[in-house]
């Protein structure tokens, strides 16, 4: 588990801080609702493909069941992101790019914990079952 958490962190901070970046250039724009959205869209493909190849590489799954992941994480987040943000709109009146930006981030970690367990335990859990047999037989 101590490899698959290193490399789902080192992911993890990496597509946060695009997602951050992407969020603040599209807000001015868009809002931050969409800018969230937009950022989300871009980045949530990416850091999944990416897990499935480096972070969890010796496990296979199941390409629906991969593709349920993608859009279960998007909807996830977004969902997630709304609700964050507007909480902060309800409690703060005009709250800066800055807090909207660390609002997000924080409730991205809280989200990335759940997912990382969502991936370890449910995404790739029949493929280290298989794996664990194969060796037996071996």
């Amino acid at each position: 588990m101590g490899g698959h958490a290193a490399w789902y962190l080192a992911a993890g901070v990496v597509t946060t801080g695009l997602q951050a970046v992407l969020f603040l250039a599209f807000r001015p724009e868009i809002g931050a609702q969409w800018a969230n959205l937009a950022a989300l869209a871009i980045t949530t493909a990416g850091n999944t493909e990416f897990h499935r190849r480096v972070t969890f590489a010796n496990r296979s799954s199941r390409a629906g069941k991969r593709h349920l992941q993608d859009l279960v994480t998007f909807a996830f987040y977004a969902g997630y992101g709304s609700v964050v943000l507007a909480a902060l709109d309800a409690v703060v009146p005009h709250p800066s790019a800055g807090q909207q930006t660390a609002a997000l981030l924080a409730a991205s970690f809280v989200g990335g914990v759940v997912r990382f367990a969502v991936l370890r335990w449910w995404v790739f859990a029949r493929a280290r079952r298989t794996d664990a047999a194969q060796d037996h037989q071996r």
